[in-house]
């Protein structure tokens, strides 16, 4: 049985280019984020700690924990070594087992490869230990491991999380070309939006900002809705734990706001998927649904940020021409944000100088491996 008091090196991975963001929510959660790439952070903590964090962390996708690390430079060693791991001391013996990987070795053509010569190593150890192999396969509701193995480097690690903490569960409806959850807390958590200021959102889509503002806003923890996570699946979880969690979480729920979020879109299907998604989420009551166009946003006095997603174009139909759509954008934004800041997210920096405005700052992003830009401009009378 795993000791999931003591201390282990942890690394939470996020989307491309977000890591000082999630460095920022390991920070505010009370956790010191130690060696840190472009896609995610190391730090230590232990396995009950791993609870909150797959239970708080907006930005993150996954948090693994270290198993154990070696050289290994064929597969032979890499099996070898594997074998000589504990696995009992971790699997449920009638537990099932599925492995994932990042692999970049000479010896390797096939990372599949590579997660089969694991699971078998894995399962073969607990039949010498058990008398019988658990079970095995891809689905990752259950235990899943993730073995790194790059030129000579092998680490394996338990895998906390098992599905993608960017799958909040609220997402039943989908629009066009839907934003991931992670990507949106991160942008929303870049601009200058404080909680009880206002959230505009024009060209919601299936309305992932509006809803991972109104979470945010309410406190509400990103994975409330989810009921399953790789830790459970470990030997010694203890479940009261996990419900103390989600107690608390719950009881630091914020009912009201004081700012109003509003989603818009012209699109009377993205509107009633944004809604369905609201309603999910349990945050339905707090957003106001606009059918409208860009132009027609309210957007009501006081202070806040006006947030837009729009089409990129970068798969355009035949004469089809985003340009009047960047230009309508940075009229409204001049005509209707006078005292709020503007953003615009988007992939497409030509189309972005048809917006009119002075960019105050730029922020890079990865929307997957498409490299995008968070706009911010400064709205005042006479915005130029």
């Amino acid at each position: 049985m795993t000791d999931f008091s003591t201390k282990r090196t942890v690394r939470v991975t996020c989307p491309l280019g977000l890591s000082l963001v999630l460095e920022n929510e390991l920070r505010d959660l009370g956790f010191m984020p130690g060696k840190t790439d472009e896609t995610g952070i190391e730090l230590k903590a232990s396995l009950e700690e791993t609870i909150s964090l797959n239970f708080h962390l907006r930005t993150a996708h996954r948090v693994y924990v270290l198993v154990d690390q070696t050289v290994a430079d064929t597969p032979d060693k890499l099996t070898e070594w594997l074998k000589e791991i504990p696995w009992e001391e971790w699997i449920p013996a009638d537990g099932y087992v599925s492995v994932t990987s990042r692999v970049n070795h000479s010896k390797i053509e096939n990372s599949q490869f590579a997660n089969l010569t694991c699971k078998d190593a894995v399962v073969d150890r607990m039949r010498d230990q058990n008398g019988f192999r658990p079970d095995s396969g891809s689905d990752l509701n259950k235990t899943v491991l993730f073995l790194y193995w790059t030129d000579d480097e092998a680490r394996i690690f338990m895998d906390t999380s098992g599905e993608s903490l960017s799958r909040r569960n609220y997402r039943t409806e989908s629009a066009s070309a839907p934003m991931r959850e992670t990507l949106a807390a991160a942008i929303i958590k870049a601009t200058d939006w404080k909680p009880g200021d206002h959230f505009i959102n024009p060209m919601a889509g299936g309305g992932t900002l509006a809803i991972e503002a109104a979470l945010i806003a309410t406190n509400r923890a990103p994975a409330s809705l989810r009921n399953n996570f790789g830790f459970m699946h470990i030997k010694g979880f203890d479940p009261e734990k996990y419900h103390t969690v989600r107690d608390e979480a719950k009881q630091n729920v914020k009912k009201e706001i004081s700012g109003e979020i509003i989603a818009s879109d012209i699109d009377p299907q993205a509107m009633d998927a944004t809604r369905k998604n609201a309603q999910t989420a349990g945050v339905e009551h707090l957003i106001r649904f606009e059918t409208c166009d860009v132009a027609e946003t309210p957007v009501p006095e006081g202070p806040g940020v006006i947030v837009m997603n729009p089409p990129y174009g970068i798969r355009l139909e035949p004469g089809e021409d985003l340009r009047p759509l960047y230009k309508k954008m940075g009229d409204f934004l001049k005509q209707e944000g006078p005292g709020k800041t503007g953003y615009i997210f988007t992939a497409n920096s030509a189309l972005a100088k048809k917006v009119g405005l002075r960019t105050k700052s730029r922020t890079t992003f990865f929307n997957t491996t498409l490299e995008c830009r968070l706009l911010e401009y400064e709205l005042y009378s006479g915005s130029k």
